[in-house]
C-alpha cells in the first residue's frame, strides 16, 4: 500500500498519547515513591492484607522482575509485583500493590467487565496482529475502491471485525482498571494502611496516571479502527 498521510497522523497521535502516558506514570511513580506510608507496610504486605481482608485465600503474592511489571494472573491466581513495589514502603508501592489486589477481588467477585475482557482475549490477540493485514489484502483485491471483487470486500469486513474485537478489548479494559484503582484507594484507607493527606494524594496520583495509559491505548485503537473501516469502504460513503 502507498504512503498514507492520514495513517501517519493517527500513528503520531498514538505515539504521543502512549508516550505521554508512560512518562506521566514514571514521573508520578518516582515522586510518590518518596512519600512513605505511616503503616510501614511493604507492597507485598499491602497486597496480602487486602487479599486477606477480602477473604481471598487462593491467590499468592510473588516478586516479579522488571520495572512496573506488576500484574495479576487469573490463570494461576498469582499476584506478581515488581521489586520496587514488592519491597517498597511508599505510597507508590502501596497504591500499585493494592491496585493489583483489586484485580484479584474483581476476579473473585466475577466482575462483569473483567469477565468480558478475559473472554475476548484470544480473538482480540488475533485481531490486533492479523486484522490489519487481512484488511490490506482485501483492499488490494478492490475493497472500498469502487472495483470491489466481492471477495476483497468480504475479506476486509472480516479484518475490520477482528480488529474491532481488539478495540473492544482496549475499551473494556478502561473500566476494569479504574474499578481496580477505586477498590485499592477505598481499601487502603479503610484498613488504615494510608492516611488522608499526602499519602492518599500520592496514591491517587500514581493510580490515575497508570489508568491514563489504558485510556490512551483505547483512543489509539478506536482511531485505527475508524481508519481501517474507512479504507475498506465500510464508512464514509466509499462503497460503490
Amino acid at each position: 500500500m502507498v504512503f498514507d498521510p492520514i495513517y501517519m497522523i493517527i500513528m503520531v497521535v498514538a505515539i504521543v498519547l502512549s508516550g505521554g502516558a508512560a512518562f506521566m506514570v514514571k514521573s508520578r511513580f518516582a515522586k510518590s515513591s518518596k512519600v512513605p506510608i505511616s503503616s510501614g507496610y511493604t507492597g507485598a504486605q499491602v497486597a496480602e492484607r487486602l487479599l486477606r481482608d477480602a477473604g481471598i485465600t487462593d491467590v499468592s503474592v510473588h516478586a516479579h522482575k522488571g520495572f512496573l511489571s506488576d500484574h495479576y494472573n487469573p490463570m494461576n491466581r498469582t499476584l506478581n509485583l515488581s521489586p520496587d513495589v514488592y519491597n517498597g514502603r511508599s505510597a507508590a508501592a502501596a497504591g500499585v500493590a493494592a491496585h493489583e489486589a483489586g484485580h484479584a477481588m474483581q476476579h473473585a467477585q466475577n466482575y462483569f467487565p473483567m469477565w468480558v475482557r478475559s473472554a475476548i482475549v484470544p480473538v482480540a490477540n488475533i485481531g490486533s496482529n492479523l486484522g490489519p493485514w487481512i484488511i490490506m489484502i482485501g483492499i488490494l483485491l478492490g475493497a472500498g475502491a469502487g472495483v470491489d471483487t466481492g471477495f476483497g470486500y468480504t475479506l476486509a469486513i472480516i479484518g475490520v471485525a477482528l480488529f474491532a474485537v481488539a478495540t473492544a478489548f482496549t475499551l473494556v479494559t478502561v473500566p476494569v482498571e479504574f474499578d481496580a484503582s477505586a477498590r485499592a484507594k477505598k481499601q487502603l484507607q479503610h484498613l488504615g494502611i494510608i492516611k488522608q493527606g499526602d499519602e492518599a494524594a500520592a496514591v491517587s496520583s500514581v493510580l490515575t496516571a497508570a489508568a491514563m495509559t489504558y485510556v490512551a491505548a483505547a483512543i489509539a485503537s478506536v482511531l485505527q479502527l475508524l481508519y481501517w473501516a474507512y479504507k475498506a469502504g465500510l464508512i464514509g460513503g466509499r462503497r460503490h
